[in-house]
């Protein structure tokens, strides 16, 4: 800066200290290409420069008849002092993000190239309103407003709903910042924007049931009903080894076993060890109904062979292991329907919203979950909601939000579970071209896999203090705008630096407030309120009586439990049992209890006709076939008013078993 340059600098100050001061010029006495150096002359007093350079804010540089625009990430005096009584020179450090530029008509068009960079002595300032609001205008016109600039809360933040989910998310920050509330707020743009979505969040602290009141329905591990038979191999053997390392030959078994059990159901008369011709088309993995008890009856004949005699010690510590998997009351979400039925078009239809009726949000908590059997429950939801998405051929469209995904998706590939890491790459790779997307949300970005992280287009990085994780939003970050991370240790609660494919440029913007009544975990913080005022009796026996009966009092075979109306089953109230009862236990069910299989069976104070309830236990009586015996529950309003689709909810199924 020359003396005459700085003297007119010097007098521009003096003749401002009376009055209000909305720009400060300085010069450009340093460029690199990529930052630049400005210096000013901050005025005399205490607050001299005050809100004037502030680090965060964006200043634009003139060159020409365009602006060049930077943002600020560092100031000094060059000497390190600072005197009160006289001016100031001091030192702007900023990272050149992009060129101001005016079309014919006058207005400003912002664009992240510069083609003239600054020379020594370019007058730099304050940036204008109005170049600021043409830096963060989003051309998309369904782009929503989510907040406002940090720097000026008179500019939305702007997003664009259709590229933020069809290229991916991410929402990370460290606990406490109002992670889960940015969540809140752009899951209700996105139902908002985009009506034709539904929204899977995977919710193990159980805090979004009460974030959506009005949008979503709660599934807990109470009231869910999610087949056995609907798991894959790997996702069953997880189950039945309770997370530990499976057995090869003990898997290999189920791999034979299992669709022989498949193809009994069907009807295809006494279970076979010889090759049917119908196999080909049934696997382990196929999602066909089966029944425990074939399984166990098929291992039972196995060990019986004579020349199954070296493998006898696997199928005796299998039988033993499915037997207690089965019998466990933590699993009853699995287990608890005694008589299997094909239901997979309720549990679709419940869980997918398919229809939606206003409520395209399930909210899937998982915390009263055996920790052991969360990633396989995941797995399975994972990989439904892109099967339907391909098997539809995108007509059912699924956002899958994973909360706290470090613990499905984690860096060390030995820690996490191998098929849902696998379902959850897939959507991540491919998941945009059939219409499933992924929302990622975790407090360690650091401990997330990098291949699935970097299919995340659009970041929301709110406060982390971790430099590790720090580093990994530096990595994602556009070049020009990598400074910005700087300020990630320093963020206030609800403020983030958003950067992607949903945003026109990166910016330092603030989220809207949430409505108290729609936060997430508001229950929680009820309670929490509630025992802080000791106002709370604690009833220890009540305590004690629920962990150890999560689901109620087991009570034998029958599965009956003392909770009334008893188990809830959301896609059907009825309780029914796995195995075909003995003719006296049914005698003295009908004559003891009301019926417990529909409304087809006899009346108490009616005779049992015993030649009807033989039938049930002969070959030409099977399950199968004699399934109207058994009325099955009447279907949901919600499937009885859904419109027809064009190939048909059983066809689909049907498609996507094959």
């Amino acid at each position: 800066m020359t003396e005459s340059q700085a003297g007119d600098a010097s007098a521009v100050y003096e003749n401002l200290h009376v009055q209000k001061r909305n720009r400060t010029e300085g010069f450009v006495v340093s460029c690199d290409g990529t930052h630049a150096i400005v210096a000013a002359l901050a005025g005399k007093g205490d607050s001299a420069s005050e809100d004037y350079w502030a680090v965060g804010q964006l200043i634009s540089i003139r060159v020409g008849d365009n602006r060049i625009v930077g943002m600020l990430y560092k100031v000094d005096t060059g000497s390190g002092t600072w005197n009160k009584d006289e001016g100031n020179m001091i030192h702007i450090h900023v990272e050149l993000v992009g060129e101001i530029t005016e079309d014919g008509d006058g207005k400003a068009r912002f664009t992240g190239g510069i083609s003239s960079y600054p020379y020594l002595g370019a007058i730099a300032h304050r940036i204008r309103i109005g170049d600021l609001a043409a830096i963060y205008e989003n051309n998309d016109e369904r782009a929503v407003q989510v907040g406002c600039l940090s720097q000026n809360n008179e500019i939305p933040a702007l997003i664009s709903i259709d590229s933020l989910i069809s290229r991916h998310f991410a929402v990370v920050g460290t606990t406490g910042v109002g992670k889960s509330t940015a969540v809140t707020l752009l899951l209700r743009k996105i139902v908002e924007t985009r009506p034709d979505v539904r929204v899977l969040i995977l919710d193990p602290h159980n805090e979004f049931a009460s974030a959506f009141p009005d949008l979503a329905i709660t599934i807990t591990d109470t009231d869910l009903d999610l087949p056995f038979w609907m798991f894959r191999l790997e996702e069953f053997s997880e189950v039945v080894f309770r997370g530990r390392h499976p057995i090869p030959e003990e898997v290999d078994a189920l791999r034979d076993l299992i669709p022989l059990a498949k193809m009994q159901f069907k009807g295809n008369g006494q279970p076979s060890l010889r090759k049917h011709h119908d196999m080909t088309a049934v696997t382990a993995d196929t999602p066909v109904p089966y029944r425990i008890s074939d399984l166990l009856h098929l291992i039972e004949d196995r060990i019986g062979m004579l020349e199954g005699r070296n493998e006898r010690p696997h199928l005796k510590a299998l039988k033993n292991r499915i037997e207690a998997a089965s019998n466990d009351p933590r699993y009853r979400f699995m287990f608890a329907s005694k008589t299997i039925e094909d239901n997979i078009f309720d549990v679709v239809s419940t869980i997918y919203r398919v229809p939606a009726h206003g409520k395209p949000i399930t909210a899937f908590q998982m915390s009263g979950m055996p920790s052991e059997i969360v990633n396989s429950v995941a797995s399975v939801l994972c990989r439904l909601a892109f099967d339907l998405a391909v098997w539809s051929k995108s007509q059912i469209q699924t956002l899958v939000v994973c909360e706290e995904a470090h613990r499905y998706i984690p860096t060390d590939q030995s820690a996490g579970f191998a098929p849902t890491r696998s379902a959850i790459a897939r959507i991540a790779k491919e998941g945009r071209k059939y219409g499933v997307y992924l929302g990622i949300v975790s407090q360690r970005p650091g401990e997330l896999d990098e291949t699935i992280l970097s299919q995340c287009n659009t970041f929301f990085s709110m406060r982390l203090g971790n430099e590790r994780d720090q580093e990994i939003m530096r990595k994602a970050i556009a070049g020009s705008s990598r400074s910005a991370i700087n300020f990630l240790p320093s963020l206030a609660n609800r403020e983030a630096i958003a950067f992607g494919q949903g945003v026109s440029t990166p910016m330092r913007m603030t989220f809207e407030k949430v409505k108290q009544s729609q936060l997430p975990g508001n229950h929680l913080y009820d309670e929490q309120v509630a025992v802080l005022s000791g106002d709370v009796q604690v009833d220890v026996e009540d305590v004690i009586y629920k962990m150890r009966f999560p689901r109620g009092v087991h009570s034998g075979l029958d599965e009956m439990y003392d909770n009334t109306p008893g188990i809830k089953q959301p896609l059907g109230e009825n309780q029914i049992s796995e195995q075909r009862p003995s003719l006296a236990d049914v005698e003295a069910q009908v004559g003891a209890q009301p019926p417990r299989y529909g409304s087809q069976q006899p009346a108490a104070n009616q005779g049992v006709n015993r030649e009807e309830l033989a039938k049930l236990f002969t070959e030409e009586g099977s399950l199968h076939g004699g399934r109207d015996r058994f009325a099955r529950p009447a279907p949901a309003p919600e499937r009885a008013a859904a419109p027809a689709a064009g190939n048909g909810a059983r066809d689909l199924i049907n498609r996507f078993r094959k």
